[in-house]
This record gives structure tokens, C-alpha cells and sequence, in this order.
């Protein structure tokens, strides 16, 4: 993290505290569904932000509408309980009006790709430094059952008795689709990936996007046990890290290569392959290309990837949208009076 993103997120009202897990937890009763993954991932978003150089009154939680968007509620800190998708408008608002704040969106699949869309490809592109969460569970939990924008073609809910026959949006598709500049995949139960995930987002400077896979036991049970759980994940995931190559399989013997202009999966030592082979990862390209390829991988086809996919660097919009003001005060535009009697004017009477 460079010295310039710290001295613009640290407080300058004093020492910042060593503050403790339980300085993020509020006296408000968490009411989701016993066993379900927001608590896991409450539980490490508290545990990182104890560890972090800024005053517990420095960060601001943002949500709009869902199971995952009553976090605010047990966040110790600042935060809004929003509108249906508009998540990202409200954090805009903040960042632009005090960019020293570290703003958090906490959505989920139907609030932030639904209704939301629109609002959650603007805030991406125009790269505003903010933290965004997005738990998805392939489910409306909060309205008790129905499929959302994630969920796979054929799903059988209670809004697709038949089977729903719309194409699902991959989260990660959209937010590289829109331009962000930092594009990670992390799940619930896995407390030392996600909290280390979460991290580099917060150290990212720029729009940051986590798609989190959460689990919904109500309503969609198990829906990537296929991916995450301990007996498979070895096979079926590829944790990606900068600068190491894409190799995975209880052996660690597997690998993600280029073959003929595609992505696929091969053994090492067989066909010819060797380590060299192996595609290296590096999150800092550019071109989304590769990102696209890796993040549209998936069990059981190939394995799939979790990781940090993209994170580049591009200015911010608040940084932007301060030095134009500035600017235009230099140059004495921001002349209301004289704005207001130029050109054209009428009397009334």
C-alpha cells in the first residue's frame, strides 16, 4: 500500500487506538438464520478492521436491501441501511462529500445485479476508493426463496417452479465488464482467505469488488459445496497469487496452461506438459483479458478461481472531483453572484 493511500484514510485526530474485534460488534441481536455464512464473513470484516490503522468513527457501512444488508446493524461503527439497490448512489454521496472516509457496500446478489445494476456499474467505472462487498448465495433469501440474477440456468424456486430459463450473471464478468479496478473472488467458511482478500481490498486504491460465495441453508443449501468444501476444494479451486504459477490438485501436480487460445487444465508430465507451462498469474495486466477467461472458469468443467484477478491502478473519482474544485476556485469561476447575473437576466415584478 503506498504512503500517499495511508496518509489519506488515517484520522488526524490523535493516535488511532488498538482497538479489539469486539470493538466492532454492537449490542444489536444478529438476526439472520442460524448457520448461515454472513456470520462467518461479520466475523472476519470485525477481526480486519481491528487491525487496521483508522479510527473505528473513520469507517462508514452501506447497504441496501437483503439479508446481507442488514449489516450495518452490527457493525460498531458509521453506517445506512439504504434503498433497494441505490447502495452505491448513497456511498458515492459520502465519498465525494468527505473522501477521507473508508466506505464499505455491503449487497448481495439480487440487491447489487438486480435493481442495482446500473448503479453498481457507474460506481465501478468511475472508480470511486470504496469497498465492495457482494455476497452472493444464488438466492433471495430475505423474500424466502425466489432466483436471482446468479442463479443457474434451471433453477427450480418458488418464482421458477419449472426451472428459471434466464442466463445467470457471473459477478465478476460485470464488475471487469465495467472497468473496476480491483476484481477478487474469496468464500465464507474460509476465515484466512477471506479476511486476507478482504485486506487487499481495503489497501486497494480505487473501487474495490469482492464477490463473496455465501451460503444460504434455508433456501440454497450447499449450493458451491461442489467447490469449497474441504473434500473437493483441493481439485476444484485454483488460489491465485501474483507471480506464482496456476497450479493446483491434491498433488499440486494440475495447472491452468494456454492451448490454442483458451484457458485449460492439465496434468503436469503428461502431454508433454512441464512446470514451465503453467500460466503465471499477474493481477496488475491492464487488459482484462485473462481475468475474464479465469473468473468465467467453472466445477466441474475446470477448477475455479479465488484470489485477486485484477487490481490496477487508475485515478479516483473524489480525487478528481476535488482538484477540479480547487481549480475552479483558483480561477474564481465558483462566483455564484456573478454566475447568477451573467449573460441574460429578468426582473420580476
Amino acid at each position: 500500500m503506498s504512503i500517499t493511500h495511508l496518509d489519506t484514510i488515517r484520522s488526524q485526530r490523535g493516535e488511532i487506538p488498538e482497538y479489539k474485534k469486539a470493538d466492532y460488534s454492537t449490542d444489536q441481536e444478529v438476526r439472520w438464520c442460524p448457520g448461515c455464512g454472513d456470520y462467518a464473513i461479520l466475523s472476519a470484516v470485525q477481526k480486519l478492521l481491528s487491525t487496521l490503522p483508522v479510527h473505528k468513527e473513520d469507517h462508514v457501512f452501506i447497504s441496501g436491501i437483503g439479508c446481507s444488508s442488514r449489516f450495518p446493524y452490527y457493525m460498531n461503527t458509521y453506517g445506512f441501511h439504504t434503498i433497494h439497490g441505490r447502495a452505491p448512489a448513497f456511498a458515492s454521496g459520502v465519498k465525494a462529500s468527505n473522501p477521507n472516509l473508508n466506505v464499505w457496500i455491503v449487497t448481495g446478489d439480487g440487491d447489487s445485479l438486480s435493481i442495482g445494476g446500473n448503479h453498481l456499474i457507474h460506481i465501478l467505472r468511475r472508480n470511486f476508493n470504496v469497498n465492495i462487498l457482494l455476497f452472493n448465495n444464488r438466492i433471495y433469501g430475505l423474500t424466502k426463496g425466489q432466483y436471482s440474477p446468479t442463479s443457474e440456468l434451471g433453477k427450480r424456486s418458488k418464482s421458477t417452479p419449472m426451472g428459471s430459463v434466464d442466463h445467470p450473471f457471473n459477478p465478476v464478468d460485470v464488475a471487469l465488464g465495467a472497468g473496476a479496478t480491483f476484481v477478487a473472488r474469496t468464500y465464507d467458511i474460509d476465515a484466512k482467505h477471506l479476511t486476507e482478500t478482504l485486506r487487499q481490498a481495503w489497501e486497494h486504491k480505487g473501487a474495490s469488488f469482492v464477490e463473496i460465495y455465501q451460503n444460504c441453508n434455508i433456501f440454497n443449501d450447499k449450493e458451491f459445496e461442489d467447490v469449497v468444501s474441504k473434500q473437493v476444494r483441493a481439485d476444484a479451486q485454483v488460489r491465485l497469487a501474483a507471480g506464482q504459477p496456476m497450479r493446483f490438485g491434491a498433488d499440486n501436480n494440475k495447472g491452468l496452461i494456454w492451448k490454442k487460445g483458451v484457458v485449460e487444465v492439465a496434468s503436469i508430465g503428461e502431454d508433454g506438459v512441464t512446470e514451465d507451462d503453467i500460466l503465471i498469474h499477474d493481477p496488475n495486466q491492464d487488459n482484462p483479458g485473462l481475468a475474464l477467461t479465469l473468473g468465467r472458469l467453472r466445477n466441474p468443467d475446470s477448477p475455479e478461481v479465488f484470489g485477486v484477478l485484477r487490481s490496477i491502478e487508475r485515478p479516483c473519482y473524489e480525487d478528481m472531483l476535488v482538484a477540479q474544485v480547487a481549480e475552479a476556485k483558483a480561477a474564481k469561476k465558483a462566483d455564484l453572484h456573478a454566475l447568477l447575473h451573467q449573460g441574460y437576466t429578468w426582473t420580476v415584478e
